[in-house]
This record gives structure tokens, C-alpha cells and sequence, in this order.
């Protein structure tokens, strides 16, 4: 199973530039991957530029990215300047991200968003393969000068119709905090989706919370991250029935983020993350790959880590 680790900005006090210093841990410590995640804060192609052009070597992936308020021709751009400004493989990621962001903070409706993410997929799959000479869209009288970037089309997907998607026309498949029990029911709809589209499957990737040798502030920093995922079906269902039933009955009468980390106890991390000692999370790594995971990326602590230096150096390439 490859490991990857996600960069992804937290809206959170945690300093602006922590993307920046996990990327450059991952790359010192021999990681192959690294996923720069796009929210209120950093742009993911900038962010992918910067970590490019700070680093020896690593693979970049930008995204996910909310296809609401971006159109397919502009991720193929920006993934091609991106590669032309690093000289490194750069991929896509999707995802359809919430109301919250792309109303909230795009100002765009969220309407039909798994319709709107096959659309941009089918179409960045022929966009990112695009070659010099050719137009950078069919039928316009502009020509491409870009390479193509080189990377893979990721399509983040928890529901039929995402999966769907991503079966007819992704590189890789992403799960969000998933345990593997999830990993295994998921990989099965994927496999049989592909077969519909006639595709080879995708490979299947997910990002995991993880913390070797956690200290309170990185539990709490994990738990947090699992808050939101209460109240979304399948997530809730999955905590109930791993004990958290409390967490889940509170999240439904609209408790805030604070009353519910109060009744989520440090356990639940480890329901979806990769929390405790190295040879526990090694283990609990077997587990996700025995459930057919192909990659894991790491979504290290910070909190009391700084940089996620403790768990990318415990989890490092051997």
C-alpha cells in the first residue's frame, strides 16, 4: 500500500503556513505524494506552486477542488501551469465539497453537485491529456502551449452517483474518514461500477486522520475534525454502532462543535484515524489495506506536533 500526506490548510488558529512545513517534512522523509488541499485560506494551485518550488522532489496533487466554482478548463490550466512552474507531476483532485463553502463563501449554489461533478470529470479527463499544438478546448481557435501535467484525475466520492463517476472516468478513487470496514463496502461498489462502465478500476485512496503518540492537544485536534461527520448519513450510522450513539443522538438537536467534542471521547479517533503507537498504527494500517485500501494519505496532527513531524517520521517509507 503507498503512503501519501495531505497539506490541506485547517481553518482553525493553526499558522497559515503549516501546509508548507508538512509538505516539506513529507518530502525530506521520502513521501512520493503529497495532496495540497483548497478551503477558505489557500488556493490549492498556488499552494501546490510554493510546496513545487520548496522541494526536492515529491508528486503534487491539488484538491480536492469544489467542481461548483471551478470549470473544468481552468483546473486543466491550472494543473498545467502548476507543472510548468515546478517541473514535477501535478494532479487533480475533485470533490463537491459543502454549502457552507461554496455558498457560504463562493457565493455560488450548490445544486445538482453530483451532476456537476461527472460533467467536470468526463470533461478533465480529455483536458489534462491535452497536447501542445491542439486547441485548449474543442472548437476554440486558441491553441494549448502547456504540457500536459502529468498527474492523476482523483475523484473524491462517498455516494452511488460519485462513485459512479469516479468508476467511468478517475485514475484514483478518495475516501474521506473512513474506517476500514467502510474501506471494504466502498471498494465494492466501486469494482462493480467500473465494470459497468467497462473501466478498469481506479486505484482507491483515502485520507486518514493519524497521530503517532498523541498528546491531548493533537486528540482534540482530531476529534474536532470528526465533529462534522456526526450528522452525515453513513458517518453517523458507522459511529453509532462503534459506541458513540451519544455524540451522534446530540449532533442531531444542532449541538455546536464544542458540546459535542465534550461526549466524544478520545476512542472515537481511532475509529477512523490512525491513532496511538507506531506498531498500532502500523497494524491498523494492515487493516485498511486488507480492506482493499491502495493508498493511505496521512492528514497528520499539528497540534503539539508542529509540521506533523512526530507521525510522518514514525510512518516514513522504509
Amino acid at each position: 500500500m503507498e503512503i501519501s500526506v495531505v497539506a490541506a490548510a485547517r481553518e482553525d488558529d493553526s499558522p497559515v503556513d503549516e501546509p508548507l512545513r508538512i509538505a516539506a517534512a513529507a518530502d525530506r522523509l521520502g513521501y512520493g505524494e503529497v495532496w495540497l488541499g483548497e478551503g477558505p485560506t489557500w488556493d490549492a494551485f498556488v499552494l501546490a506552486a510554493a510546496v513545487g518550488r520548496a522541494t526536492g522532489r515529491v508528486a503534487l496533487t491539488a484538491g480536492p477542488v469544489a467542481v461548483s466554482v471551478r470549470d473544468a478548463y481552468s483546473l486543466a490550466r491550472g494543473a498545467a501551469s502548476t507543472a510548468a512552474v515546478t517541473g514535477r507531476p501535478v494532479g487533480v483532485a475533485l470533490g463537491t465539497s459543502s454549502k457552507r463553502v461554496v455558498e457560504g463563501v463562493h457565493d455560488r449554489p450548490r445544486v445538482r453537485p453530483a451532476a456537476r461533478m461527472e460533467e467536470t470529470a468526463a470533461a478533465l479527463r480529455v483536458l489534462l491529456h491535452g497536447q501542445p499544438g491542439e486547441p485548449v478546448v474543442p472548437g476554440s481557435g486558441f491553441r494549448r502551449r502547456q504540457r500536459p501535467p502529468g498527474g492523476p484525475l482523483t475523484v473524491a466520492a462517498f455516494g452511488e452517483r460519485a462513485i459512479a463517476t469516479a468508476a467511468a472516468h478517475a485514475d484514483r478513487m478518495l475516501l474521506d474518514v473512513v474506517s476500514p470496514e467502510q474501506v471494504r463496502v466502498l471498494r465494492a461498489k466501486m469494482l462493480a461500477a467500473a465494470e459497468r462502465a467497462g473501466r478498469t478500476p481506479p486505484r482507491l485512496a483515502a485520507w486518514v486522520p493519524a497521530a503517532v503518540n498523541p498528546d491531548p492537544a493533537s486528540l482534540t485536534q482530531v476529534l474536532r475534525s470528526l465533529v462534522g461527520y456526526l450528522t452525515v448519513p453513513g458517518y453517523r450510522e458507522m459511529f453509532a454502532a462503534a459506541g458513540f450513539a451519544e455524540a451522534v443522538d446530540l449532533a442531531r438537536t444542532g449541538a455546536d462543535a464544542e458540546a459535542l467534542l465534550r461526549v466524544l471521547p478520545a476512542e472515537a479517533a481511532a475509529t477512523v484515524g490512525l491513532i496511538g503507537t507506531p506498531d498500532a498504527v502500523r497494524a491498523r494500517m494492515d487493516d485498511y489495506a486488507a480492506a482493499g485500501l491502495d493508498e493511505i494519505a496521512l492528514v497528520p496532527a499539528t497540534a503539539g506536533d508542529p509540521g506533523g513531524e512526530r507521525t510522518l517520521t514514525a510512518l516514513a517509507p522504509r
